[in-house]
């Protein structure tokens, strides 16, 4: 009974966000209220102060998760408010992008840049920046949506060929399971299907975008700040591969640094201090990823991704890996691949590369699929659940092309 009501909370959970333009009310505040209540329902349920005792923790578990993965947002996003306030964003791009282009060649540009950018760093960073790149160009709404359909695709597709770039691919590679030049590998799979969804994309698009007019104006601490907030991204990725640091705690140091050199450079009376940047953050989005993962958490916590780990081990890998990647559309990838790891599947190098592409594009196939999707709906209004829809034919038959391509590749190895 309890496990239904659950269920029901997480299908309502969806149907919220589906439906969001019908009823008016903010994705965020239905997530965040339907999370909180299936955890009071558990512990509600839990009957005795042992059981009790064992939701409290997988709880204070839960909100560790989440409480990292806000900081980490929190910290990152206060960054590219910054720069893109101070037009470093479009100055970068105006040096990248040429001041008029063709749309079909930005779309190809725009999703090499997304690919190449998440393959170094995480997929929210490479998000917000690729993103920036749209206000750079006057779009119209139309093309606004599908260029930011394109970024969600690619910056998913650049995370799987790197460690640094997507958990999961990290989260595979540590238990052992792939090398990192079996990894390298993957970013043909993933470039073909990124090029060839650009190219679908493109085949309607006619005309040439200018770009806005960009002031090169700017004072010497915004280029030291840009300069931080790139080394940062660098050491992060150095610091975790050799010792382990989490992202989380270089991220929050860089963004101390950019507050300490923020308060030496400017003064008091500057009418938007370094510090308050943070507020520009739009913590929509973050209520939005606490209410989805107290949801997720609550999955995990009845055993519904466990019995997903049965049901893969079942089946023919090459087929179960391509659903699997598929069901991460709605469920989390993050602990969906650690409930696999944990049932400890015996597979061929081509089948962890699959599920490696797999769980790491597949997310792509639903806007709420991926936290690129989910930062992608909340700074482009044009773009939600309903209007992403449609987009999901081509989105299926890049993510086919890729996943194939990877088992082509795979078999190869295997042999």
């Amino acid at each position: 009974m309890l496990h239904t009501f659950l269920l029901i909370l997480a299908v309502l959970a969806l149907l919220s966000i589906i439906f969001e333009e019908v009823t008016h009310i903010n994705k965020a505040k239905t997530t965040l209220f339907l999370g909180c209540i299936s955890w009071i329902a558990l512990f509600v349920a839990a009957g005795d102060s042992t059981h009790q005792r064992l939701i409290q923790q997988r709880l204070s578990e839960n909100l560790l998760e989440i409480a990292t993965l806000w900081l980490f947002l929190m910290s990152t996003m206060t960054f590219v408010a910054y720069l893109n306030a101070k037009g470093m964003i479009q100055i970068i791009v105006a040096k990248l992008f040429p001041q008029q282009i063709s749309v079909r060649m930005l779309m190809i540009q725009v999703a090499l840049f997304s690919l190449g950018l998440s393959a170094i760093c995480d997929n929210v960073t490479a998000t917000l920046v690729s993103l920036g790149l749209l206000t750079t160009f006057q779009l119209d709404s139309h093309l606004k949506r599908r260029m930011a359909v394109l970024i969600i695709f690619a910056v998913n597709s650049g995370g799987v060929s790197l460690i640094t770039g997507d958990v999961t691919t990290l989260m595979i590679f540590l238990d052992g399971h792939v090398h990192m030049v079996d990894l390298l590998l993957l970013v043909i799979p993933a470039a073909v299907a990124v090029i060839l969804l650009a190219i679908l994309f493109s085949l309607s698009a006619k005309g040439t975008v200018t770009a806005a007019p960009v002031q090169q104006q700017y004072e010497t601490v915004d280029l030291v700040i840009a300069l931080i907030f790139i080394s940062t991204i660098i050491l992060t990725m150095l610091l975790n591969i050799l010792f382990g640091i989490p992202p989380v705690l270089t991220f929050l140091s860089g963004l101390s640094v950019m507050f300490l050199v923020g308060k030496t450079v400017h003064t008091d009376t500057e009418e938007i201090r370094i510090l308050e940047y943070i507020r520009q953050v739009e913590y929509d989005t973050l209520l939005f990823f606490l209410g989805i993962l107290l949801l997720v958490g609550m999955l995990k916590e009845i055993g519904v991704l466990d019995q997903l780990a049965q049901v893969y081990a079942g089946h023919n890998p090459d087929i179960a890996n391509f659903v699997t990647g598929m069901g991460s559309a709605l469920l989390d990838n993050v602990p969906l691949t650690a409930a696999l790891l944990k049932a400890d599947p015996q597979l061929e190098l081509s089948g962890w590369l699959g599920l490696t592409y797999a769980v790491g594009v597949g997310g792509s196939l639903l806007v709420i699929g991926s936290a690129s999707g989910i930062i992608a709906m909340s700074k482009v209004k044009e773009l939600t659940f309903v209007s992403y829809l449609k987009y999901v034919p081509p989105l299926l038959l890049s993510y086919c092309t890729g996943y194939g391509l990877t088992l082509l590749l795979g078999h190869y190895l295997n042999h």
